[in-house]
Protein backbone atom coordinates (compact mmCIF):
# COMPACT_ATOMS: atom_id res chain seq x y z
CA UNK A 1 0.00 0.00 0.00
CA UNK A 2 3.06 2.63 0.58
CA UNK A 3 3.80 2.70 -3.21
CA UNK A 4 0.43 2.81 -4.62
CA UNK A 5 -0.09 5.80 -2.32
CA UNK A 6 3.56 7.48 -3.55
CA UNK A 7 2.05 6.79 -6.82
CA UNK A 8 -1.24 8.56 -5.94
CA UNK A 9 0.14 11.74 -4.51
CA UNK A 10 2.71 11.90 -6.72
CA UNK A 11 0.47 11.51 -10.06
CA UNK A 12 -2.69 13.98 -8.44
CA UNK A 13 -0.59 16.13 -6.75
CA UNK A 14 1.02 17.13 -10.39
CA UNK A 15 -2.16 16.31 -12.13
CA UNK A 16 -3.51 19.84 -10.41
CA UNK A 17 -0.90 21.73 -12.57
CA UNK A 18 -1.71 19.36 -16.17
CA UNK A 19 -5.53 20.17 -15.97
CA UNK A 20 -4.87 23.63 -15.68
CA UNK A 21 -2.71 23.86 -18.45
CA UNK A 22 -5.30 21.68 -20.32
CA UNK A 23 -7.99 24.33 -19.89
CA UNK A 24 -6.05 26.30 -22.51
CA UNK A 25 -6.85 23.71 -25.06
CA UNK A 26 -10.53 22.81 -23.88
CA UNK A 27 -13.64 24.53 -22.35
CA UNK A 28 -14.13 23.02 -18.48
CA UNK A 29 -16.91 20.73 -19.16
CA UNK A 30 -15.87 19.65 -22.35
CA UNK A 31 -12.58 18.70 -20.78
CA UNK A 32 -14.00 16.64 -17.55
CA UNK A 33 -16.27 15.12 -19.73
CA UNK A 34 -13.70 13.74 -22.39
CA UNK A 35 -11.25 13.09 -19.50
CA UNK A 36 -14.01 10.63 -17.59
CA UNK A 37 -14.81 9.26 -20.80
CA UNK A 38 -11.28 8.12 -21.49
CA UNK A 39 -10.75 7.05 -17.91
CA UNK A 40 -14.05 4.76 -18.49
CA UNK A 41 -12.79 3.53 -21.80
CA UNK A 42 -9.25 2.78 -20.39
CA UNK A 43 -10.81 0.91 -17.54
CA UNK A 44 -13.21 -1.17 -19.55
CA UNK A 45 -10.16 -2.36 -21.59
CA UNK A 46 -8.22 -3.03 -18.44
CA UNK A 47 -11.28 -5.12 -17.38
CA UNK A 48 -11.00 -7.53 -20.75
CA UNK A 49 -7.38 -7.66 -20.91
CA UNK A 50 -7.65 -9.04 -17.46
CA UNK A 51 -10.43 -11.63 -18.13
CA UNK A 52 -12.84 -10.26 -15.66
CA UNK A 53 -16.37 -10.31 -16.28
CA UNK A 54 -17.51 -6.55 -17.27
CA UNK A 55 -20.70 -6.78 -15.35
CA UNK A 56 -22.38 -3.95 -12.88
CA UNK A 57 -23.02 -5.23 -9.44
CA UNK A 58 -24.92 -3.24 -6.94
CA UNK A 59 -26.51 -1.06 -9.50
CA UNK A 60 -28.29 1.36 -6.95
CA UNK A 61 -24.79 2.04 -4.78
CA UNK A 62 -22.68 2.13 -7.66
CA UNK A 63 -24.42 4.38 -9.51
CA UNK A 64 -24.53 7.25 -6.62
CA UNK A 65 -20.70 6.67 -6.20
CA UNK A 66 -20.40 7.76 -9.68
CA UNK A 67 -22.71 10.60 -9.28
CA UNK A 68 -20.85 11.75 -5.93
CA UNK A 69 -16.99 10.38 -6.75
CA UNK A 70 -17.04 11.11 -10.88
CA UNK A 71 -19.68 13.61 -11.89
CA UNK A 72 -19.87 16.00 -8.76
CA UNK A 73 -16.51 16.15 -7.94
CA UNK A 74 -14.99 16.21 -11.02
CA UNK A 75 -17.04 19.06 -12.39
CA UNK A 76 -17.23 20.85 -9.47
CA UNK A 77 -13.17 20.94 -9.25
CA UNK A 78 -12.60 21.46 -12.77
CA UNK A 79 -14.94 24.42 -12.54
CA UNK A 80 -13.37 25.18 -9.29
CA UNK A 81 -10.19 25.13 -11.44
CA UNK A 82 -11.08 27.68 -13.96
CA UNK A 83 -12.16 30.30 -11.16
CA UNK A 84 -8.66 30.09 -9.30
CA UNK A 85 -5.07 28.97 -9.20
CA UNK A 86 -4.36 24.94 -9.07
CA UNK A 87 -2.37 25.35 -6.03
CA UNK A 88 -5.01 26.74 -3.76
CA UNK A 89 -8.09 24.98 -5.58
CA UNK A 90 -6.29 22.02 -4.92
CA UNK A 91 -5.91 22.63 -1.02
CA UNK A 92 -9.61 23.48 -0.22
CA UNK A 93 -10.38 20.18 -2.13
CA UNK A 94 -8.52 18.90 0.08
CA UNK A 95 -10.94 19.36 3.02
CA UNK A 96 -12.26 16.18 2.29
CA UNK A 97 -10.42 14.58 4.69
CA UNK A 98 -12.93 17.03 7.59
CA UNK A 99 -15.94 16.06 5.70
CA UNK A 100 -15.06 12.41 5.69
CA UNK A 101 -14.36 12.15 9.77
CA UNK A 102 -17.81 14.36 10.36
CA UNK A 103 -19.78 11.75 7.79
CA UNK A 104 -18.10 8.49 8.74
CA UNK A 105 -17.99 8.45 12.80
CA UNK A 106 -22.60 8.02 12.40
CA UNK A 107 -22.71 6.29 8.93
CA UNK A 108 -19.64 4.22 9.54
CA UNK A 109 -18.75 4.02 13.10
CA UNK A 110 -15.19 5.11 12.86
CA UNK A 111 -13.14 6.49 15.33
CA UNK A 112 -9.92 7.87 15.93
CA UNK A 113 -8.47 7.16 18.77
CA UNK A 114 -5.32 7.31 21.02
CA UNK A 115 -2.13 8.65 19.20
CA UNK A 116 -4.36 8.61 16.14
CA UNK A 117 -5.26 11.69 17.13
CA UNK A 118 -2.11 13.34 17.04
CA UNK A 119 -2.19 12.79 13.78
CA UNK A 120 -5.85 13.64 12.71
CA UNK A 121 -4.59 17.29 14.26
CA UNK A 122 -1.25 17.57 13.09
CA UNK A 123 -2.29 16.90 9.33
CA UNK A 124 -5.20 19.08 9.56
CA UNK A 125 -3.44 21.89 11.23
CA UNK A 126 -1.38 22.38 8.14
CA UNK A 127 -4.18 21.81 6.01
CA UNK A 128 -5.96 25.09 7.92
CA UNK A 129 -2.41 26.64 7.42
CA UNK A 130 -1.91 26.47 3.93
CA UNK A 131 -5.57 27.51 2.77
CA UNK A 132 -5.60 30.38 5.54
CA UNK A 133 -9.36 31.31 5.96
CA UNK A 134 -8.53 34.11 7.68
CA UNK A 135 -6.85 35.68 4.51
CA UNK A 136 -9.11 34.87 1.52
CA UNK A 137 -8.25 36.68 -1.56
CA UNK A 138 -9.06 34.22 -4.07
CA UNK A 139 -12.60 33.95 -5.82
CA UNK A 140 -15.10 33.20 -3.18
CA UNK A 141 -16.84 31.67 -5.76
CA UNK A 142 -13.68 29.44 -6.41
CA UNK A 143 -13.35 28.56 -2.84
CA UNK A 144 -17.37 27.66 -2.55
CA UNK A 145 -16.89 25.13 -5.90
CA UNK A 146 -13.70 23.33 -3.99
CA UNK A 147 -15.15 23.24 -1.14
CA UNK A 148 -18.29 21.68 -2.90
CA UNK A 149 -16.02 19.37 -4.75
CA UNK A 150 -14.28 18.32 -1.22
CA UNK A 151 -17.94 17.24 0.18
CA UNK A 152 -18.87 15.18 -3.16
CA UNK A 153 -15.71 13.43 -2.40
CA UNK A 154 -16.39 12.87 1.16
CA UNK A 155 -19.74 11.30 0.32
CA UNK A 156 -18.45 9.22 -1.87
CA UNK A 157 -15.56 7.77 0.24
CA UNK A 158 -18.48 7.21 2.73
CA UNK A 159 -20.65 5.56 0.18
CA UNK A 160 -17.83 2.80 -1.43
CA UNK A 161 -16.67 2.25 2.58
CA UNK A 162 -20.54 1.69 3.13
CA UNK A 163 -21.08 -0.91 0.22
CA UNK A 164 -17.80 -2.56 0.65
CA UNK A 165 -19.02 -3.85 4.39
CA UNK A 166 -22.79 -4.99 2.84
CA UNK A 167 -21.61 -6.58 -0.24
CA UNK A 168 -18.38 -7.70 -2.15
CA UNK A 169 -17.92 -6.49 -5.15
CA UNK A 170 -14.19 -6.67 -7.66
CA UNK A 171 -12.68 -3.27 -6.99
CA UNK A 172 -12.03 -2.83 -10.69
CA UNK A 173 -15.12 -3.61 -11.74
CA UNK A 174 -16.67 -0.85 -9.07
CA UNK A 175 -14.03 1.91 -10.14
CA UNK A 176 -14.76 0.80 -13.96
CA UNK A 177 -18.56 1.30 -13.64
CA UNK A 178 -18.59 4.26 -11.43
CA UNK A 179 -16.79 6.11 -13.70
CA UNK A 180 -18.75 4.65 -16.85
CA UNK A 181 -22.08 6.17 -14.58
CA UNK A 182 -20.36 9.37 -13.83
CA UNK A 183 -19.61 10.17 -17.25
CA UNK A 184 -22.79 10.15 -18.73
CA UNK A 185 -24.29 13.67 -16.49
CA UNK A 186 -21.09 15.08 -17.48
CA UNK A 187 -21.17 14.27 -21.53
CA UNK A 188 -25.11 15.50 -21.29
CA UNK A 189 -23.65 18.82 -19.63
CA UNK A 190 -20.82 19.51 -22.08
CA UNK A 191 -23.39 19.26 -24.70
CA UNK A 192 -25.56 21.45 -23.28
CA UNK A 193 -23.78 24.17 -22.12
CA UNK A 194 -22.59 26.64 -24.72
CA UNK A 195 -18.60 26.63 -25.07
CA UNK A 196 -16.04 27.04 -27.16
CA UNK A 197 -14.55 24.01 -28.92
CA UNK A 198 -11.84 21.69 -28.33
CA UNK A 199 -8.62 22.55 -30.01
CA UNK A 200 -7.01 18.60 -30.61
CA UNK A 201 -3.59 19.73 -30.62
CA UNK A 202 -1.02 17.50 -29.79
CA UNK A 203 -0.01 19.38 -26.68
CA UNK A 204 -3.80 18.59 -25.65
CA UNK A 205 -4.48 15.07 -26.52
CA UNK A 206 -0.71 14.55 -24.94
CA UNK A 207 -2.17 15.58 -21.63
CA UNK A 208 -5.62 14.14 -22.12
CA UNK A 209 -4.29 10.58 -22.45
CA UNK A 210 -2.42 11.01 -19.26
CA UNK A 211 -5.02 12.26 -17.51
CA UNK A 212 -7.68 10.03 -18.40
CA UNK A 213 -5.22 6.73 -17.94
CA UNK A 214 -2.90 7.31 -15.36
CA UNK A 215 -4.42 10.17 -13.29
CA UNK A 216 -8.32 9.19 -13.87
CA UNK A 217 -8.52 5.65 -14.55
CA UNK A 218 -5.87 3.82 -12.43
CA UNK A 219 -5.61 6.25 -9.96
CA UNK A 220 -9.23 5.84 -8.81
CA UNK A 221 -8.27 2.31 -8.87
CA UNK A 222 -5.67 2.94 -6.65
CA UNK A 223 -7.90 4.89 -4.44
CA UNK A 224 -10.86 2.78 -4.53
CA UNK A 225 -7.91 0.11 -3.25
CA UNK A 226 -6.46 1.69 -0.65
CA UNK A 227 -9.59 2.62 1.00
CA UNK A 228 -10.51 -1.20 1.30
CA UNK A 229 -7.95 -1.28 2.97
CA UNK A 230 -8.26 0.94 5.70
CA UNK A 231 -11.19 2.94 7.54
CA UNK A 232 -12.33 6.17 5.53
CA UNK A 233 -11.09 8.86 7.61
CA UNK A 234 -7.45 7.39 7.64
CA UNK A 235 -7.57 6.91 3.90
CA UNK A 236 -8.63 10.27 3.65
CA UNK A 237 -5.69 11.52 5.99
CA UNK A 238 -3.18 9.50 3.93
CA UNK A 239 -3.97 11.92 0.72
CA UNK A 240 -3.60 14.86 1.80
CA UNK A 241 0.10 14.77 0.79
CA UNK A 242 -1.14 15.44 -2.65
CA UNK A 243 -2.20 19.46 -2.20
CA UNK A 244 1.47 19.54 -0.94
CA UNK A 245 2.59 18.42 -4.19
CA UNK A 246 0.24 20.38 -6.14
CA UNK A 247 1.12 23.65 -4.49
CA UNK A 248 5.14 22.83 -4.76
CA UNK A 249 3.96 21.56 -8.67
CA UNK A 250 2.47 24.82 -9.16
CA UNK A 251 5.13 27.50 -7.40
CA UNK A 252 7.94 26.16 -9.59
CA UNK A 253 6.29 25.14 -12.94
CA UNK A 254 4.05 28.41 -13.04
CA UNK A 255 6.72 30.95 -11.03
CA UNK A 256 4.13 31.62 -8.30
CA UNK A 257 5.90 32.33 -4.87
CA UNK A 258 5.73 30.42 -1.39
CA UNK A 259 4.44 31.75 1.86
CA UNK A 260 5.58 31.23 5.29
CA UNK A 261 2.25 29.60 6.18
CA UNK A 262 2.25 27.18 2.95
CA UNK A 263 5.86 26.22 4.38
CA UNK A 264 4.53 25.28 7.98
CA UNK A 265 1.42 23.88 6.65
CA UNK A 266 3.64 21.09 4.04
CA UNK A 267 5.79 20.42 7.48
CA UNK A 268 2.65 19.53 9.63
CA UNK A 269 1.12 17.38 6.83
CA UNK A 270 4.85 15.87 6.23
CA UNK A 271 4.72 15.35 10.32
CA UNK A 272 0.84 14.15 10.64
CA UNK A 273 1.17 11.67 7.67
CA UNK A 274 4.44 10.47 9.48
CA UNK A 275 3.13 9.50 12.44
CA UNK A 276 0.36 8.36 11.21
CA UNK A 277 2.44 5.68 9.16
CA UNK A 278 4.44 4.96 11.58
CA UNK A 279 1.14 4.20 13.80
CA UNK A 280 0.15 1.98 10.78
CA UNK A 281 3.67 0.03 10.73
CA UNK A 282 3.42 -0.39 14.94
CA UNK A 283 -0.04 -1.85 14.53
CA UNK A 284 1.41 -4.21 11.66
CA UNK A 285 4.16 -5.42 14.12
CA UNK A 286 1.79 -6.07 17.11
CA UNK A 287 0.17 -8.89 14.86
CA UNK A 288 2.89 -10.68 13.81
Amino acid sequence: MPLALFILTVTWGYTWVLAKQALVYAPPFAFVAERCVGGALALLLALKLMGRPIRLEAPGPTLAIGLMQVTGFMALQTWALVEGGPGKTAVLVFTMPIWTLLIGWPILGERIRGKQWLAAVSTLTGLLLIIEPWNMHSSLFSNFLAVMAALCWAIGTVLVKRLRSRQQVDLLSLTTWQMLLGAIPLVLLALIIPERPTDWSVPYIGILTFISVISTAMCWWLWITILDRVPAWEASLSVLGIPVVAIVSSRMILGEEFKMSEVAGIFFIGGGLALLSLIGWAASRRKI
